[in-house]
């Protein structure tokens, strides 16, 4: 996978924040080197996020993000300034430009405010420098730069690398539970829903964090599974399944045999995993006419016989015995006010970075609504959630204290 085929879930976001006619695409434009946004002298051309992926050394991989102005007015004007909030939830690194001949306004002192709240790292570019007569450096994170004659925007982007160290989690998704030479066995199901000719994202991630981390990996459909594992000159260390396969794959895996699914090691890959085990048992608390919320990270067509949409609903129709309302999200769209929601049930997130998958698990936690992933619920259904959480301790510990 090259650098340009990074998934948007794996880059670390930087938004662009600040006033109308600040100057952000302009600056944008500057930083990324292509006229990715619309410029203009007039105050809210930019209606809409506009995102361009780059790389950005020593940070990597990055989505550099143009968000409309903070200032926005009316009502098309408050849409916009959501979007441009929503932007922020998962930013990793916030840019904030100000137009240097007005100085720090209201608004720009309120946005610094809330990030240091967050503790979201921020740099603030006092943009239009080429049009002060004189300035002095502005102080720690803070640089004048003029995105028309590109003063300092090489300084900028330097500066915004200089936090490359901070950004890096290095979390993996399952290398760290193996060691080179061990054997993980990677069970796959091929059915209608599967996407034709290639592997979904989280497979395609999972096999090659294996793959740098020098192990070995067996692919195999669910109905190969117990073939496969007689095959096998020496026992593998992990069988990961994906998670609509859970209850044959635990049956035919031996006990003996460490099991868990990609949706669980997206979960603690994401950060996310302790909340959602202790989510699980909700599942069987739902009364008939609960609302359900089955969200997705992701976009794409809906199959006749969707896990979302059609396999999850019935699953927890059968094991809850009520008959629930649910409701659906996907892509970008997830609500902000969870009022009158009894459950939510989330996708691995395989598309959202940390950041977004975290403003979606604090929502629901300060809403007081139990959340789970596919792959913890649909473990929870098939009575193997304890087996799928032995490979992680503290995970696990958290399944204890909730059973007790």
């Amino acid at each position: 996978m090259g650098l340009n085929d990074t998934p948007s879930g794996e880059r670390k976001h930087i938004g662009f924040f600040g006033l109308r006619n600040a100057g952000k695409s302009s600056l944008v434009n500057a930083v990324t080197g292509q006229d990715l946004a619309v410029v203009s002298d007039v105050p809210g051309t930019t209606t809409d996020p506009v995102q361009k992926a780059m790389e950005l050394l020593p940070l990597g991989p990055v989505v550099v993000i143009d968000t409309p102005g903070l200032d926005d007015e009316g009502a098309l004007g408050e849409k916009r300034m959501e979007k441009a909030r929503r932007i922020l939830a998962k930013t990793d690194l916030a840019v904030l430009v100000v137009d240097a001949r007005r100085g720090l306004q209201e608004e720009d002192r309120a946005l610094q405010k809330l990030l240091r709240e967050r503790k979201l790292p921020f740099v603030t570019a006092y943009n239009k420098a080429d049009l002060l007569p004189e300035h002095e450096a502005p102080g720690e994170n803070c640089l004048y730069v003029s995105a028309a004659t590109g003063e300092n925007v090489g300084a900028l982007k330097e500066l915004l690398g200089s936090f490359a160290k901070g950004l890096d989690n290095r979390r993996r998704l399952v290398s760290d539970l193996l060691s080179p030479g061990d054997l993980a066995v990677l069970v796959i199901p091929i059915d209608e829903s599967a996407p034709k000719g290639r592997l979904i994202l989280p497979q395609q991630q999972v096999l090659r964090d294996l793959l740098d981390a020098r192990c070995s990996a067996a692919v195999c459909q669910d109905t190969e599974l117990k073939a496969t594992l007689s095959s096998l000159a020496k026992k593998p260390r992990l069988v990961i399944t994906d998670s609509q396969a859970f209850g044959r794959v635990a049956k035919e895996t031996p006990p003996d045999i460490p099991l868990t699914s990609f949706s669980i090691l997206f979960a603690r890959y994401k950060g996310s995993l302790p909340t959602l085990v202790r989510g699980a048992a909700a599942l069987s608390r739902l009364r008939d006419g609960d609302r359900v919320l089955i969200s997705e990270g992701c976009t794409h067509h809906r199959q006749c016989n969707d896990i979302g949409t059609v396999k999850l609903p019935g699953w927890i129709e059968a094991y809850s015995g009520v008959r629930p309302e649910f409701i659906f999200t996907s892509g970008g769209e997830f609500p902000e006010e969870l009022t009158g929601v009894s459950l939510v049930v989330h996708c691995g997130g395989c598309m959202l970075n940390e950041a977004e998958m975290g403003r979606r698990v604090r929502a629901a936690g300060a809403a007081g609504v139990p959340m789970v992933n596919y792959g913890v619920a649909i473990a929870q259904m098939h009575g193997v959630l304890r087996r799928s959480l032995e490979p992680f301790p503290q995970a696990l510990a958290l399944l204890d204290g909730a059973d007790g």
